[in-house]
């Protein structure tokens, strides 16, 4: 009886590196990767304004308006990622009236659901900082940009 192309490359693929190929080598994953991940999810939940304190808005706002300059998903994320495990500090400012303990509890479930998932990576804390809430009569730092 014949062998397959495949069934003889299983074969020779067992005896040359041993075991599966897709555990062969070993993968990093770059901080800025996980706070992009991070800001993208935290940004996702309800009662979050925005992100990173008054300052780094303001100097993202400048940032965004230079042509080629882009809008920071990493603003107001800080991580720090091991091999296994990974610790995440956010800065928020969510809108008023919203229950600030509720809006912190969504973000990290939505946070550690969203770097768990897509990593690998075990999520051991996410440290929020609440640094403003966005009043309803007061203007954007960050309006957008007006057509003319």
């Amino acid at each position: 009886m014949s062998e397959t192309m495949a069934e003889s490359a299983a074969k020779q693929v067992g005896r040359r590196g041993g075991g599966d190929p897709g555990t062969r080598g070993r993968t990093t994953i770059a901080d800025g990767v996980v706070e992009k991940i991070t800001g993208m999810a935290a940004r996702d939940v309800d009662g979050v304004h925005a992100m990173g304190s008054g300052l780094s808005r303001t100097f993202g706002a400048v940032r965004e308006k230079v042509p080629g300059g882009a809008k920071s998903v990493t603003r107001g994320v800080k991580a720090e990622v091991g091999e296994k495990q990974t610790a995440l500090d956010l800065e928020i400012v969510i809108e008023y009236g919203v229950s600030i303990s509720d809006v912190a509890r969504d973000v990290r479930e939505n946070v550690v659901a969203a770097v768990e998932r897509m990593t690998g990576l075990e999520v051991v804390e996410v440290n929020i900082a609440v640094s403003d809430v966005k009043l309803p009569d007061e203007e954007d730092e960050e309006p957008e940009p007006r057509i003319q």
